[in-house]
This record gives structure tokens, sequence and C-alpha cells, in this order.
């Protein structure tokens, strides 16, 4: 390792050269507080910046160790460096001059979701720093007295005001470690009651904008139904009471704009943890909770989706279902089949989001087009069976039709975002004619075993490109993932890329089910790519996806292969 003065004297020895000449700062150096690792210059000014890490010794930190002494707290503890770190590149003066990306400075920009991540890691006693640095250009040579400005100015003070726990807002950072105890402590005894969700009294739900993550301000609070009340006695906070969802089929309604997508849209997001201010910190809903949605064009590959459709006219098999192009009803079908298969346990649907025809038959259209010409049974129809025989609740946004109160075990009201339990109301206005239907042997093969050869290498082997929270490209195929909407931080798009490129190379081949790597993947990646110890180059732009984002990416691959 070398030392910082060696760093300088070696700087100025390539000013006003070619760009390329940085690539001598290559390496590690004591800053005596801290090491500065340069692991790779960018080639070119107008190129992807450099990649850097600040490695600093906890004795110099002096963060107490008791707000890190298990995974949640140092999930906590990072997620706040992070942020900080952020916000104090944003506070830096200094002015760099030059072409190209001269002078940026960017580590992860954070969500209002708290994901465990790669920007900023603990590694035994040392954190460690991962970020990207713009080296200065004039045109394309070196300007040495910007990057010294950078290195030995600006990464300086912005260490001091992140990692040194006498210049942080202590305050601030206990108590993030403390919220996240208490969500974690919620999640945790969810079912102990019996419970799919959790919504805390006075949470606001509402955001700004339709593109803004930010709570309204003055937005409604939330305040539980009297019945559905219940309290959790956490850590740190006592006693919080709110609205408890129970397991089961739970209905949501009311008329348009009066909040009910506002609060399935709290529910999907509510399997991650949330930041102090965000208004939905205490909205914890079960981590294996999917949002599945009609998505007309994806691909389906091998799937059982007879469950809904089978029969069809032309006698295309619905036990192993193939499509290049699926229909709305075909597609939603695959998405609860693939949600099954990746080990959901709650179902979140909005009825503005699925196929019509998927969802319900009522009992006139089906006096007139008789079953054994319809080849699609409704989720209506299956939706009892799938939690009597499998235990997958379902939570449901619903808007222009009542059959679904026959199958509900509890509805849900919103009027002016403020919810109302009308659960016997609805019954009494129900036909009773779905649940006539509660009969279903619900039967999935789940039997898809992964061949080899889904990725193949191109001309410079396997190449990844993300393409932010939408999706991703491997080799040029795209995968589109607009419609897997838990998705918050075009860095988990980042780790499934990675990931599916690992279960390629270790699963595939292998007489190994996809229902099997779907036990066994998040643990896998979590060792192998967030893992400390497994990632080349301190690649500082991976976040944690669950499980069932994964599989929806592998299962919507057009070139993912099954074995016959």
């Amino acid at each position: 390792m070398k030392s910082s003065v060696e760093l300088k004297n070696e700087l100025f020895k390539i000013d006003s050269k070619g760009y390329k000449a940085y690539k001598v700062l290559e390496g590690k150096y004591d800053f005596k507080k801290y090491v500065l690792s340069i692991d790779h210059v960018q080639g070119d000014p107008f190129a992807s910046p450099s990649r850097v890490r600040i490695i600093i010794d906890n004795k110099i930190a002096q963060i107490p160790e008791e707000l890190f002494d298990n995974k949640n707290k140092e999930v906590a503890v990072c997620d706040f460096l992070t942020r900080l770190f952020s916000k104090n590149i944003k506070n830096q003066s200094e002015k760099i001059f030059g072409s190209g990306k001269s002078g940026l400075i960017e580590i992860s920009r954070c969500p209002q979701e708290i994901l465990e991540r790669t920007a900023i890691i603990r590694n035994k006693n040392f954190f460690e720093a991962r970020f990207y640095v713009g080296f200065p250009a004039r045109g394309r040579s070196v300007l040495a007295r910007e990057l010294e400005k950078i290195i030995f100015n600006i990464i300086p003070n912005i260490v001091e005001n992140t990692f040194i726990y006498k210049n942080i807002n202590k305050l601030n950072l206990i108590n993030r470690v403390k919220l996240i105890e208490d969500q974690f402590y919620i999640r945790k005894n969810l079912k102990e009651k019996g419970l799919v969700a959790f919504v805390a009294n006075e949470s606001i739900l509402p955001r700004e904008s339709g593109v803004s993550a930010r709570p309204l301000r003055n937005g409604k609070k939330f305040i539980s139904p009297q019945v559905l009340e219940v309290e959790f006695d956490t850590p740190n906070r006592g006693k919080i009471k709110g609205m408890g969802i129970p397991k089961g089929i739970t209905l949501i309604i009311g008329g348009g704009y009066h909040g009910k997508s506002t609060l399935l849209r709290a529910l999907e997001l509510g399997i991650y943890n949330h930041i102090e201010g965000d208004g939905r910190e205490f909205v914890i809903t079960d981590e294996s909770a999917l949002k599945v949605r009609a998505e007309d064009g994806r691909a389906i590959t091998s799937t059982d989706i007879s469950l809904f459709i089978n029969n069809l006219p032309n006698g295309k098999d619905t036990i192993k279902f193939n499509t290049e192009n699926a229909s709305g009803s075909t597609s939603q079908a695959a998405n609860i089949i693939e949600a099954i298969e990746s080990k959901s346990k709650v179902l979140l649907i909005d009825e503005d989001t699925s196929a019509t025809n998927f969802m319900i038959r009522d009992d006139i259209m089906q006096q007139l087009v008789v079953k054994e010409k319809e080849p699609i049974t409704p989720f209506i129809d299956v939706a009892k069976s799938l939690y009597k025989q499998l235990g997958i609740s379902t939570i449901l946004v619903a808007g222009s039709c009542g059959d679904f109160f026959d199958i509900a075990d509890l509805v849900i009201q919103m009027d002016s975002y403020e919810p109302y339990e009308v659960t016997a109301k609805a019954k009494e206005l129900s036909r009773g004619k779905v649940s006539l239907r509660d009969d279903l042997d619900i039967s999935i093969d789940f039997g898809r075993v992964l061949d080899k050869g889904s990725i193949s290498e191109g001309p410079k082997g396997i190449k990844i490109k993300t393409l932010g929270k939408d999706g991703l490209s491997i080799n040029k195929e795209n995968i589109d993932l607009k419609s897997v909407e838990q998705i918050v931080d075009g860095e988990q798009i980042n780790t499934i890329g990675m990931a599916i490129k690992f279960i390629e190379d270790k699963y595939s081949g292998k007489d190994l089910t996809i229902e099997k790597i779907a036990d066994e993947i998040e643990k896998d990646i979590t060792k192998n790519l967030i893992g400390i110890d497994n990632i080349k180059g301190g690649n500082g732009s991976l976040a944690m996806p669950r499980k069932q984002e994964i599989l929806c990416a592998i299962n919507r691959l057009r070139t993912l292969k099954i074995k016959k």
C-alpha cells in the first residue's frame, strides 16, 4: 500500500498527459484515518466514472457496536450512512472544472425504502464505502489540480462528516436503528396475530404526486376502524395501534379517487421498511406478498395454468403452456401460478389492472355461456380454494362488481381516504351465487426443471445492461419488468441481472425445479452477490431484491429453457 504523499506525487507527474495516464493511480493509498482504493479508472472523461472505495476502521469511526450487533441493525446503519454520504456530496462547495463527467461524485441514491445494498457495507471491523468519481479532464488530458481537490479536500470532508461518529447526528442514527427494529418486530409477529398486513394509525398513505414517493403534505391520517384495530408492543416505541388485515380474502372497495388503490400501493410496498417521515413507516405487509396483474405480451414458458385455463378449442396444452405473446387472461393466470411457485402467501390484486374475463363471470353469463364452452375458470371461483388448501390470502381492490362480496372474509370501504369495515352490510347485499362454486381441487404441476442454455454467451461473453427500474437486457434480449411493481430501485435490477447469470451457472442442467430454486435463491444470492467477500472490484451498485422478483425476471426471459 502506498502513502497519500506518493499518490499526490504520482498525480502531478501525469498532469496534462493523455487521459489514460490516470490508470497509473489504480491501487490503495493510506490516508492515516482511512484507506483510499482506486479500483478502476475510466478510459475516457465521457465514459462511466471511476470506481473508488473508502475503507475505515471502526476504531477510527467509533460508531457504537450495539448499533450494528445484528443483521437488521447493520442494514439500518449502512442505509443511514449511504444517505448521509450522498447528502455530504451535495453539501461540498468545491467547484471542479473539466469536460465530460469531470468532478462527478456519486453513491447510491436511496429511495424511501430501506434496502440491503453494497454502497456502504460493514466488513468485520471496517466500514467500506463504494462510490464513483469522474476524474477531471481538459478535453482528453489529465487535470491533476482538479483531481487533487477531489481526493485531498472533498473526499476527506465527506469521510469526516459521514463516518466519524462525533460528527454525525447521533440521535438520528440511533432513531433509524430503533425504527427498523420496531418494523422488523411487527413483521415478525404478523403471523402470531393471524395477520397478513398492518397499517398503523396516523400513517399518511397518499403521495405528493404520481411520480413522487414523498408523502402528501397535509395528507389525511389513516385511522383504523375500531373493529379491525390491533396493537403491537414494539421494543422501542411501545404500543402501536392500527388496522390489522387478517389472513383470508380481503376486499377493498369504494368510489373512484377515495383511496382504494392508494391503500393497496402502500400494502405493496409494505414488504419493505421505510425511513422516518415517509408516512408509511408502520405499513407492514407479509414479506412474501406479490402484486399480480394482467400483462399482455409477456412470454410464458412451460407454466401450468390449467387451474385457470383449460380445454382450449385449439387443443393447446395448458399444463405446460407456452407463448411468446400472452393475452391478458393467460398472463394473469401465469403470474399467479408463478407467484405460488415462488412461495408467495399473499396475492395483491387491483381490478383496474386485471383482465376482466380472468377475474369474474357472473351467474347470468354462466347461464348463457355454459361452463363446458368457457375455458377460463375465473379467479373469483378459485380464491377461496387457494386460501383453504394452500393458505394463500388475497387482498383485492374492486370498484365495479359486487359478486366479489360472496367470497370476501373482510370488506373494507374507503371513503375520502378513511377506512370503514362493511363486511356485514356487503354480505346482506350479496347474491350468494359465487359461494356455490367453492369446491375446486387445487392441483398445480410445479415440475419445471431449469435446463442449460437460457443464457448463451455472445461474442463478448454475457453482457447485462439495466434499464432503470423497467427491466434489463442480457445479450440484447430484453426482460420487461415494468409490471413487476414492487421493484423500487434500479440497483435491484442490477442484482437481478447478476442473479440470472448466477442461476444459469449454478442451477441449470442439474434437475432442479424452479420451485426448489425458489427455496434456495435468497440465501444464495445474499452469500454470492450481496455478500461482502464475493463482490469483485467493490461493486457499489447492487441492492437486494426478493426471490419473488428474481423469479419474475427468469420467468419473463424469452430464452428460458425448461427440460421437456
